[in-house]
């Protein structure tokens, strides 16, 4: 990407900040129960409730439910920028997500508990937006702007890893030890820990200050305006519903012609894959401090693209599949880091959980086109077609935004003239 990012206290009325996070890795574990809920959710309860006889559609209606509360979740983050504390927003959300795996890891998977295991998954899921909304309270307002890209890596890391501990340690516990409680007890324990480090990190700053609370939403509102309007605003918010880095490529469904056997797929899409992604996110921050993160969006973009079209040259063999789908999930976990350095960069520091879970919800519209997008070339065109595809689309729309920015880019007033 070509275009010129202003930088964030460019927007108006951005507050300065003198309290700042110098060592930026305490994102990883901020952001660690955010990912548990999701990982626990979706591999281990999903592997007991199937091993229980439950069937693959009541499985996913549970899974599917928390999805929605992340696609929702916008609607309640102007109460997390405006009302209380912060810290203590955090700590709500990592008890809750704590407590309610505790409580599903207790209930048996059976289909008698599955409305009650269905209300603790979505309570699971709601506190968990308080826990990213709070952290990234923190990574707008204590951040300096030349530090933000690997903070941005390190809180996708942590997601990416937390992921792994629901989904792996969680199902590792649930699997070898006869307590059924232990597995949700120790992932609650990391939760609440994960709250025990925010006394590293300084108190955020009220960003409005108003009569009433109604007024209090109208500045939240006018704030997410002045981002959208703004140029670094509205071309951040178009590379959001880019189909770049979005991860969508259906591993576990062509498995078979690389001859990959069943465990072998669960290890790749499960903890190897999000240790990859991890790695690659903090990889991927480090380059953002060093480089536009929008020009690194488009390039990681480009890059797992290009993974896919080698692995449809590769050798169909399981030792291909491994190496190119763990490539694959590196290079995605890089574009995740440049996607929170992007929204960082844009939105300022200014309700920062709102405007970055505005950003955050048109993210997830790329990732559900791709995935009907490499469905539908797979089933009509076939697997190497598919491959093509997750470098074709992004190529071309990329290339359309270059394009944008360039026409749109801010032009001098006639007559100037350059010294």
């Amino acid at each position: 990407m070509t275009a010129h990012i202003d930088s964030p206290s460019s927007l108006a009325g951005a507050p300065p900040t003198q309290a700042v996070v110098r060592h930026t890795a305490i994102f990883l574990p901020l952001f660690a129960p955010f990912g548990i809920s999701s990982g626990y959710v979706s591999v281990t309860l999903a592997f007991l409730l199937g091993r229980a006889g439950l069937s693959t559609l009541e499985i996913t209606t549970i899974i599917a439910a928390t999805i929605w509360v992340q696609t929702w979740k916008i609607l309640w983050a102007p109460i997390v920028d405006t009302v209380g504390n912060p810290k203590l927003w955090y700590g709500l959300g990592a008890v809750g997500v704590g407590g309610t795996i505790l409580a599903m890891s207790v209930l048996p998977a059976t289909a008698q508990q599955v409305p009650l295991i269905t209300v603790l998954a979505v309570i699971s899921s709601a506190a968990s937006t308080l826990v990213s909304m709070s952290s990234e309270i923190f990574l707008a307002q204590c951040v300096p702007a030349p530090t933000q890209g690997r903070a941005s890596g390190w809180s996708q890391a942590g997601n990416l890893g937390g992921a792994g501990l629901g989904g792996g340690l969680g199902l590792l516990l649930a699997e070898h030890v006869s307590q059924a409680w232990v597995s949700g007890g120790v992932l609650a324990i990391i939760c609440v820990a994960c709250w025990g480090c925010l006394y590293f990190v300084p108190a955020a700053m009220r960003t409005h200050s108003a009569p009433s609370y109604f007024d209090e939403l109208k500045g939240v509102a006018t704030d997410v305006w002045e981002v959208a309007r703004s140029r670094v605003g509205y071309l951040a918010l178009i590379l959001m519903v880019l189909p770049i880095a979005s991860g969508a490529a259906p591993w576990s469904a062509i498995a078979g012609e690389w001859n990959a056997g069943a465990d072998l797929v669960a290890w790749v899409n499960g903890v190897a894959g999000g240790l990859a992604a991890a790695a690659g996110a903090m990889v991927g921050g480090y380059l953002c401090d060093r480089m536009s993160p929008g020009r690194a969006y488009c390039v990681f973009g480009m890059g797992a693209g290009a993974v896919a079209v080698v692995m449809a040259w590769s050798a169909r063999t399981p030792t291909s599949f491994v190496v190119f789908t763990m490539a694959y999930s590196a290079v995605v976990g890089c574009g995740y880091a440049a996607y929170s350095a992007i929204v960082l960069q844009a939105i300022g520091q200014r309700s920062a959980a709102t405007n970055f879970n505005l950003m955050s919800a048109l993210a997830n519209v790329p990732i559900a086109v791709m995935t009907s997008f490499d469905g539908w070339v797979h089933d009509r065109f076939g697997t190497n077609a598919m491959l093509y595809g997750e470098l074709a689309l992004p190529a071309a729309t990329i290339a359309a935004f270059v394009v944008f920015t360039w026409l749109t880019r801010p032009r001098e007033p006639a007559g100037t003239v350059r010294t």
